[in-house]
């Protein structure tokens, strides 16, 4: 069985236009992280934010250069052909049908074809997530832990740290000059740039999620499970983030603000910390108990 002259005319000419309107649209994407911001969004912001870790960089690849450009020339493509049948095979166009059933080559070309295009899918996305996974010797650990509706960062003793603290989004009473609404925080966490940061997460209440856009992380806080992940940050700055889980009815309220600094300006505010943060809590006695005693 052949294709109709027109058919396969259509097909070729369309073919060349479809490649160079899938490479204008990639090329767009490309550019689209140029837009972003470094730590958080911006009002009409094009793609992902500027990635400032390993991870991020290698999910920033994998989602401009390799599915961006797939799925543009895929959607194109079924466009095309939607388009063409719908305008070449209607009935006032074709009042005779054909009586076609089965085309062997073609049953086969459409199954063979998109098998090869997950293959060349899957290939980066495993490795991607060899990488989240296996998380390489840390340099530092940071505990954290969602509550409704605040997070609360633990630094361990044997690291310089010893204390921890709450995390709670600033009223916009509050706000200083160039901080942003509904993402500021009045503590936040700090660490330093170029350091393999271990990040311990789990949740006192219910699931919530830890996710910093540029640090390429995101895991969920369970309560009663202790997960962890990993970041590298490669720039300073301050880095922004927000619970992804629907936690409950300030769920929208509950930023994550990472400041990365220098290996001096950490161990300066490291040695801040203890004195801000050091623990006065004393044991609680409860009057039932003691009576019982």
């Amino acid at each position: 069985m052949t294709f109709p002259p027109r058919l396969g005319r259509g097909v070729k000419n369309g073919g060349i236009g479809l490649a160079l309107t899938g490479a204008f649209l990639s090329l767009a994407f490309f550019a689209a992280p140029a837009l972003a911001a470094a730590g958080h969004a911006d009002p009409g912001e094009i793609g992902l934010q500027t990635p400032v870790t390993p991870i991020a960089r290698e999910m920033d690849f994998f989602h401009n250069i390799i599915l961006m450009p797939i799925i543009t020339v895929v959607s194109l493509f079924v466009a095309g052909l939607l388009l063409y049948c719908i305008f070449r095979f209607n009935e006032k166009a074709n009042p005779t049908p054909s009586a076609l059933t089965h085309h062997t080559g073609l049953e086969v070309a459409w199954t063979v074809l998109p098998v090869m295009l997950l293959v060349v899918i899957a290939i980066p996305s495993f490795r991607l997530l060899d990488h989240q996974l296996i998380i390489p010797a840390a340099d530092m650990t940071v505990k954290v832990t969602g509550h409704q509706w605040y997070w609360s960062y633990e630094y361990p003793p044997d690291q310089g740290g010893g204390f921890s603290f709450d995390s709670y989004i600033k009223d916009d009473k509050d706000l200083k000059p160039g901080e942003l609404r509904q993402l500021a925080v009045d503590n936040e966490a700090v660490v330093p740039i170029g350091k393999t940061v271990l990040v311990q997460v789990t949740a006192s209440d219910v699931i919530h999620s830890f996710v910093v856009q540029s640090f390429g992380i995101r895991i969920d806080a369970v309560p009663g499970r202790l997960n962890q992940t990993w970041f590298k940050a490669e720039r300073e700055g301050l880095y922004y983030g927000e619970c992804s889980k629907l936690c409950g009815e300030d769920h929208a309220y509950m930023p994550i603000a990472v400041r990365v600094v220098s290996q001096d300006e950490y161990t300066t505010w490291l040695a801040q910390a203890k004195k801000k943060f050091a623990s006065t809590a004393v044991p609680v006695h409860y009057a039932e108990n003691a009576a019982r005693d």
